[in-house]
């Protein structure tokens, strides 16, 4: 498995990492579970990583949260920084299955895109961050496992409807302009 990091991914992970920034302050808040919320950027994040592969992934998840927490929130929450660039290598890693610069999303590769992202959000978010939590800053078990479970939930769905689209949209039409097709 080889995976190119050339001028098209170094311009990707910089316009992702940007884009995923300015994505931070759109979300639809889980009322009933504090600091949780709905976020388009996960998608972003599940599309990019699925288009460029692990590193791009890896960049946009680690270097979009950190600084849309420094500039939003004031400060880097690391125990939730580090879940978005495990999330986005994991789907960075299955990106030459998913066919999606080639132009075949469809079928079978929707279904594995998206048991794909279930497995990299549910070990992102129901493991790697609640355990971050619990070592990095000593939150309560109980609280950050919740979270945690939300969390994953929350960016299931999110990049089960908007990841999907855009991975379909970009299949169907921006591949064949070959705008942004991987080169082996």
């Amino acid at each position: 498995m080889k995976f190119k990091f050339g001028i098209k991914e170094v311009v990707a992970a910089g316009i992702g990492t940007a884009l995923f920034v300015a994505l931070t302050e759109i979300q639809i808040p889980l009322g009933f579970i504090p600091n949780t919320a709905l976020q388009p950027r996960a998608a972003l994040l599940a599309f990019l990583a699925a288009v460029f592969g692990p590193i791009v992934g890896g960049i946009v998840g680690l270097a979009g949260h950190a600084l849309g927490d420094a500039f939003f929130y004031g400060s880097v929450w690391w125990s939730w920084v580090i879940p978005d660039a495990v999330f986005g290598i994991a789907m960075g890693l299955f990106s030459s299955k998913f066919a999606i610069t080639e132009g075949g999303f469809d079928g079978s590769k929707i279904v594995m895109f998206n048991v794909v992202q279930a497995i990299g959000n549910a070990v992102a978010w129901i493991v790697v961050a609640p355990v971050l939590d619990i070592v990095i800053y000593a939150e309560p078990a109980n609280k950050v496992f919740a979270q945690g479970f939300f969390a994953f939930l929350g960016n299931f769905v999110i990049t089960l409807i908007l990841g999907t689209l855009l991975a379909v949209g970009y299949s169907k039409i921006g591949a064949k302009s070959g705008s942004l097709k991987k080169e082996d």
